[in-house]
């Protein structure tokens, strides 16, 4: 029904969505019509927002029905771009979540939108608005912060708006994963947690290009503010530490374990964060990319480098450096395997890969586990300088489509895992699991035996006899009666079956 303004509104939760059907369902022959249409639409979802809209799935369902409707399909390019305009202008907190959750859905499945939205200036939008509904629209402001994990991820943002993110935003961001650190469920977690790792990405990019074209640099240099204040106050927030390990241990996408490696990365080469992470959660970190770099397949090669380039420094630079030295064996094992030395099944690694292994293999305290295995291998300080510059720009530029998976061996087990050697002084590779083992076919019942078939005659079956002459099998005689034979021999039976001949006693008597 309408209100006295114009505005739809609903009073049940049946007469909402029938009213929300009924406005898509419209016909829009004008600009005019449309406009009316969208607007009906907006007032509706608002409104019901906090009423008949519990959860961001409500919402979304919402939304999927203006992206399936034909007001969205005739005139995509027009909604969209209104839409956008809306959520550059609009301060009222229900209508921007819905702006917000359209958009979102929209360029999930349309990268273009992410792209149109950069342009428009919606990433400092999303500053603001971020900053502002902080801890008063908790739905919101969850929302927006995927928005921006989203929208940043897709595409490079300009320097021009990476400029804006300050230290407060994100020593904010760092605050709210602290205050969230007795639960880990938390909804906020992981996308703050995530905003967090996509803006390190975008500093790397920036950085990056700014050396290749010094002319398009912005007039002031761009600096990496995670990193920053993780040197400055990462005492302060070690949560996020540990959950970013916890995220990588867990996580299966390609793309989300690149943002986490290059974060990794820098920590590990910045003199200031060598000691962010607690020993044990380093230990951890390095049982997981022990195992990851173990499952990787020897196609992947992107995360295999990114691996092995996070690796180094973790073990030259951490308090992984310092005795007694956390799994040595297992480090020059998997160095082994992933050389190709170890089996013969292997394919021996590309050069980039060799190269990489060889980086990892000079680690002080590794060499001399070498050396004293064999003469002649000389142990070399940390990582240059130079080869951490080349590194960075690597590693900044490496991207996976979201929603790939990273590939893993255990998807399909080939000869390489089932001929990988077992780690010096761990337990030989688990085998493959049942579902996963090849089906046993059973053995085939024999037909011949020397080249002769097998017969299996029966009681009127025909045999054959040397001269190939048929004949029939041997008749059983007919067992004998003991009434006649006591009537003829006196009641002696014992003595007349003794006399009777051995081929004639036929049923032998107790």
């Amino acid at each position: 029904m309408a209100d006295s303004d114009g505005s739809w509104s609903a009073e049940g939760q049946q007469q909402f969505w029938d009213a929300l059907i009924a406005t898509l369902s419209s016909t829009c022959a004008t600009p005019e019509q449309l406009d009316e249409a969208l607007r009906s639409w907006l007032d509706l979802v608002s409104k019901a927002r906090d009423e008949y809209l519990e959860s961001e799935d409500d919402v979304a369902r919402c939304s999927e029905m203006l992206l399936e409707s034909l007001i969205f399909r005739s005139n995509s390019d027009y909604v969209r771009t209104q839409l956008i305009y809306s959520l550059l202008q609009e301060d009222d907190f229900a209508q921007l979540h819905v702006y917000a959750n359209f958009l979102l859905l929209d360029g999930r499945t349309e990268e273009h939108t992410f792209r149109t939205m950069i342009n428009e200036g919606c990433f400092v939008r999303l500053l603001d608005l971020i900053k502002g509904c902080g801890g008063r629209d908790a739905r919101l402001h969850r929302l927006l912060l995927q928005l921006m994990y989203e929208m940043s991820r897709i595409e490079h943002l300009r320097p021009e708006d990476l400029v804006q993110v300050d230290d407060s935003f994100v020593m904010y961001l760092f605050q709210l994963i602290e205050a969230l650190s007795d639960d880990s469920g938390d909804p906020y977690h992981y996308p703050v947690i995530r905003v967090l790792l996509v803006l390190n990405e975008q500093y790397m990019v920036a950085s990056t290009s700014a050396a290749v074209d010094p002319g398009g640099s912005p007039s002031v240099p761009v600096t990496n503010r995670v990193v920053k204040i993780l040197s400055v106050h990462g005492p302060s927030f070690r949560t996020f530490g540990e959950n970013i390990i916890l995220l990588l241990n867990r996580e299966t996408e390609a793309s989300q374990q690149l943002l986490i490696l290059k974060l990794l990365y820098l920590l590990f080469t910045t003199a200031a964060t060598y000691e962010y992470f607690y020993t044990n959660d380093l230990r951890v970190l390095l049982d997981v990319i022990i195992r990851n770099l173990l499952d990787l397949p020897s196609d992947a090669n992107m995360l295999r480098h990114t691996y092995l380039r996070v690796l180094a420094p973790l073990l030259s630079h951490t308090q992984l450096s310092q005795p007694p030295h956390y799994k040595q064996d297992q480090i020059i094992s998997l160095l082994e395997i992933l050389r190709g030395t170890g089996s013969a099944h292997f394919m021996p690694p590309e050069p980039t890969t060799l190269r990489l292994l060889e980086r990892v293999a000079k680690t002080p305290w590794l060499a001399a586990e070498d050396e004293a295995e064999s003469p002649g291998t000389s142990p070399m300080g940390s990582l240059a300088h130079s080869q951490t510059g080349s590194s960075v720009s690597v590693i900044a530029n490496v991207s996976e489509k979201p929603g790939v998976k990273a590939p893993s061996r255990k998807s399909g087990m080939g000869p390489e895992l089932k001929d990988r050697p077992a780690p010096r002084g761990g337990s030989p590779p688990r085998p493959p699991p049942r579902a996963l083992r090849p089906k046993m076919s059973l053995p085939e019942v024999p037909k011949h035996r020397h080249g002769v078939p097998i017969v299996h005659p029966t009681v009127t079956s025909l045999h054959v006899n040397g001269n190939g002459q048929k004949k029939l099998p041997p008749k059983i005689p007919p067992p004998r009666r003991k009434a006649k034979l006591l009537a003829t021999t006196g009641g002696d039976a014992r003595a007349t079956t003794e006399s009777l001949p051995a081929t004639e006693s036929a049923t032998p008597v107790s």
